[in-house]
Order: structure tokens, then C-alpha cells, then sequence
């Protein structure tokens, strides 16, 4: 039987090695994991015309030189935004995705809060860099939480590229086209893991219409005490890993994974009633 082997993608802040180490070890040797850096970074500056397809294109030559013809496909975050570009274009290369709170998931069927929350982020260009930040980061969680500070020293040298790398996302988010007809077509399993303490008019929205698109195969586990900024690939690293061993094994159709028992908080609430979209995702219409 083949290992199974699984590419992870990183969001637009740390590097993949730092995101996904922790992880890597708890999936086991049993797991050829490669954690892949964002093609955003390779220089100082995102290259000239970057977009989506850019990270696309760097995903399928590292699966290339590995000499992966399928392997499943791992995005948090930024990178999550790129998975999904990839199983839209190359469905044929993967045997499922997963989904770790994806930064941008189409710009189809919005919500009314979800269209001014992305208003909100638009208005962060115009911040100065020790600004950018902390309010990029604001936006991601429920307003109760308290995210910590900076750590003391100065910063890491690649941290210097972060600012005009998300502002790089942003950008193409506008005028990217996910092609949701194809994500409908995308025929392997589709796990999406949600921070019970993230932004739901942000990420649990994405949840809920990608669970329309996905639908029926689409799985959704939330983690109640996480959320964007301390994701279970790095506080629960364990859990994670068994979830997406399960997955990946009964994507790759192992008898012995038994059936996916993903488990959902009954609801996940907003103001803005991101509550009934939840509930779609748990077939309570």
C-alpha cells in the first residue's frame, strides 16, 4: 500500500516549516508530509503579476519534483485560498483536500455582513506596517477575544515581507476567479477544520457556502477554544493529525478508517445570524 502523502500550505505569516512542524510530527513517520513554502516569499518583494494561479503553479512543481502523481492537499489561511485554486484546476492531481479556516473562498453569495466585513479589510491598505497588523489580526477573531501581544525583541527577518504579502492576497481576491461550477465538480473529500473563537461572519460564512458547494462530501470539525491566530495545526497538533489521518484514509478508501464521525458544536453565533448558516452545514434545515 502507498504512504500517504500530503503537501501543507502555510498562511500569509509564518513560514511553512514554523506553521506546520509541530504537526508533521504528530501525523507520524507513516505520513510523507511536506510542508511547502508560499511562492509569495521566494524573494523580497511578491513577484511581478502574483496571483493565486502563481501558488498553484509552485504546488504542482513540488509535487513534481517529489514524483507525487496525487497526493492530498493541505491550506490554512492564505494557503487555504490557493488550495482551493488548485482543486478547481487540477482535481485530478489530488485525492482530497482540508481546509484550515481559508482566507477567501469566491466572491459569490456573500452575505450582507460578510461583503462589510470585507469592506473593513479593504480599508486596512492604507495603513502604515505597525498598524497593518494589529488590525488585520482584529478582524479575524470575535470581538471578546483578547489576542496577545507582539513578542518581545525585534522581529524575525522575514516578518519585514508580511505586510506586502497580505496586502498582495487582498489584492487578488478582488479579481481572482474561484470557479464555484468547478469546485461542485471536485469529486474527493473535503474536511474543513473552524476555530470556534474566529470571526464567523468571516470564516464560519466560508464554512457554510462551501459546505453548499462540497455538499455531501464535506466534513466539518470545530475547534471551540481556537481561532485564526492559534490554530489547531499549532495548539492542537494531535488532534488535527488524527482527524486528517482518518481522512486521508478513508479518502484513499482503507476499509479500516471506518466511517468519518467529524463532530460540530451545535451552533456557532454571530449578530448577523451566521448561526443559520452553520446549521446548513449540519443538514438542520
Amino acid at each position: 500500500m502507498e504512504p500517504i502523502r500530503a503537501i501543507l500550505l502555510p498562511g500569509s505569516v509564518l513560514p511553512a516549516q514554523l506553521a506546520y512542524g509541530d504537526l508533521i510530527q504528530a501525523l507520524g513517520p507513516e505520513v510523507q508530509a511536506v510542508a511547502k513554502d508560499m511562492e509569495l516569499y521566494a524573494d523580497d518583494e511578491p513577484p511581478p503579476g502574483w496571483n493565486l494561479d502563481t501558488e498553484v503553479d509552485g504546488v504542482l512543481r513540488e509535487a513534481d519534483a517529489l514524483g507525487w502523481e496525487a497526493f492530498h492537499l493541505v491550506g490554512y489561511s492564505g494557503g487555504g485560498a490557493a488550495a482551493l485554486a488548485f482543486a478547481a484546476r487540477h482535481p485530478d492531481r489530488l485525492r482530497s483536500l482540508a481546509l484550515l479556516e481559508p482566507a477567501w473562498a469566491g466572491n459569490w453569495d456573500w452575505s450582507p455582513a460578510h461583503a462589510e466585513l470585507w469592506k473593513k479589510y479593504d480599508e486596512l491598505e492604507a495603513l502604515p506596517p505597525e498598524q497593518f497588523m494589529p488590525a488585520f489580526m482584529r478582524l479575524g477573531v470575535k470581538p471578546d477575544v483578547v489576542l496577545p501581544p507582539p513578542p518581545p525583541g525585534p522581529p524575525p527577518p522575514w516578518m519585514a515581507k508580511r505586510p506586502a504579502g497580505i496586502k498582495a492576497f487582498l489584492q487578488t481576491f478582488k479579481s481572482y476567479d474561484l470557479a464555484r461550477e468547478r469546485l461542485a465538480a471536485f469529486p474527493q473529500p473535503v474536511f474543513f477544520a473552524l476555530g470556534g473563537l474566529s470571526n464567523p461572519d468571516d470564516y464560519g460564512e466560508i464554512a457554510g457556502r462551501l459546505a453548499r458547494v462540497f455538499f455531501p462530501d464535506f466534513h466539518l470539525e470545530v475547534f471551540p477554544h481556537r481561532h485564526h491566530f492559534d490554530p489547531p495545526h499549532r495548539i492542537e497538533p494531535e488532534r488535527l493529525a488524527e482527524l486528517l489521518r482518518r481522512h486521508w484514509e478513508a479518502a484513499e478508501g482503507n476499509p479500516a478508517a471506518g466511517p468519518a464521525d467529524f463532530r460540530v458544536l451545535p451552533r456557532v453565533t454571530s449578530e448577523s445570524g451566521t448561526a443559520e448558516i452553520l446549521d446548513d452545514v449540519r443538514g438542520d434545515r
